[in-house]
């Protein structure tokens, strides 16, 4: 099919309501009185989060397996993802009788493989391949080829995007007022393109805003280029929307579909899971986060409307969150890191405690080599302060009191190099 003549049809979203209706219920619409006080707006969130395998991903998958032919089924199915598109496989075919092939990069973490093991119950294989989802999934393509085994994309297929679509005919159904705009994280564009689609045939006042990771603005820079362009380098923190290159289905779609484009940086998708978390008990992983965060731009936009954002997701590993934590921190301005240099002079390690760092602030990191003194030598020194504002008075009183340093969160290289 050309990408440029397909449009998903409504009486094929209804159709994939039909056949998602045999394993999946409506996920809630759910209205969050902490956002909506923050935004003085109605903020409802779509809980794609609580899907049986805690993502949206399941639906566009199940869709495309459960079309296939009694023939197609027979050869076995591929896909290659390191993440939720391999557990709606998984998922699908445990429950269709079908054989999986599931590549997975050779960096996936240990709990992302057993969980699709798990959903996949016996009837799938993973195979670990290369470093990076890139190189698995040309080997997945290479591997469908020449077995004669039907692959699964993960975003860039009609019956893919009419699958995901399906989550706006939810929203339309379960919210009693109609929805001034619908904030839609974007990867691939799966999930921009099959619900932007389906909301602007049957809401058109609707605003639909796509959200990319600012390390991964694919979508957006192809809209800027006028065509599908592959990035040269991406951030990977939001793994569920970090891609190199968004699909020619989907961009088509949302360059129909979208209002506008925005990117959020990792450090505010990173505050987002912690106020989710804190507030309202919801765990979301990254890229779950994203419409959320996106919400900080469009403030003044959105005050007393009826606004949606889709939690896309929530697998998100326990042990990144000291990771999300500190990346949090970085965006709030609350954490700085500095090379201090200990003046020549006894006491002067107790003297930067008490005259330097303020009642309210924490040193968090303090680090030197065993080839200098604390007292004396060199130190990288982690502070956390209670307002970002705190940092003007922390960086004149190291002048005042004889403390020599060196700010390092405004030098990438040596940032990660030594912290």
């Amino acid at each position: 099919m050309d990408s440029t003549q397909y449009f998903p049809q409504l009486h094929k979203i209804s159709a994939a309501r039909i056949t998602l209706g045999e394993i999946l219920a409506p996920t809630p619409l759910a209205s969050n009185p902490y956002l909506g006080a923050k935004y003085n707006a109605n903020i409802l969130l779509k809980r794609e989060d609580l899907q049986i395998v805690r993502s949206y991903k399941i639906r566009g998958a199940y869709n495309k397996i459960r079309n296939l032919s009694a023939e197609q089924s027979a050869c076995g199915v591929v896909c290659a993802s390191a993440g939720n598109h391999a557990q709606g496989v998984a998922f699908s075919c445990n429950r269709l009788g079908i054989k999986g092939y599931i590549y997975m990069p050779k960096t996936t973490p240990r709990q992302k493989i057993q969980q699709v093991r798990m959903f996949g119950n016996g009837n799938i294989e993973i195979i670990l391949f290369g470093d990076n989802f890139d190189e698995a999934n040309r080997e997945a393509v290479s591997f469908a080829a020449r077995e004669g085994k039907i692959f699964i994309p993960p975003f860039d297929d009609p019956q893919i995007i009419e699958g995901q679509a399906t989550i706006g005919m939810e929203i339309l159904q379960e919210c009693k007022e109609p929805v001034d705009y619908i904030f839609i994280p974007i990867g691939g564009g799966g999930l921009a393109s099959g619900l932007g689609a389906c909301i602007r045939q049957m809401s058109p006042n609707t605003k639909l805003i796509g959200v990319e990771p600012e390390g991964a603005p694919g979508m957006k820079e192809s809209f800027k280029a006028g065509r599908v362009v592959e990035l040269e380098s991406i951030n990977n923190f939001v793994d569920g929307a970090a891609v190199r290159k968004v699909g020619n289905y989907t961009y088509n779609i949302c360059s129909q579909v979208l209002d506008d484009i925005i990117t959020v940086p990792e450090g505010a998708v990173c505050t987002s899971i912690l106020e989710m978390y804190n507030r309202n008990a919801i765990v979301v992983e990254p890229a779950g986060a994203l419409a959320v965060a996106a919400l900080e731009q469009y403030k003044d936009k959105i005050a007393g409307k009826n606004v949606v954002c889709i939690i896309s997701g929530s697998n998100n590993d326990i042990t990144r969150m000291e990771e999300i934590r500190e990346r949090s921190l970085l965006h709030q301005g609350l954490k700085h890191y500095f090379i201090v240099r200990f003046p020549q002079r006894a006491g002067a390690l107790r003297s930067f405690i008490t005259d330097v760092v303020g009642p309210k602030d924490d040193i968090t990191h303090f680090s030197y080599t065993k080839k200098t003194s604390r007292e004396r030598g060199p130190v990288v020194i982690g502070i956390e302060l209670a307002h970002p504002e705190d940092l003007e008075t922390l960086e004149k009183k190291m002048e005042e009191n004889g403390f020599a340093y060196e700010y390092l969160n405004d030098k990438p290289l040596l940032f990660e190099f030594l912290v």
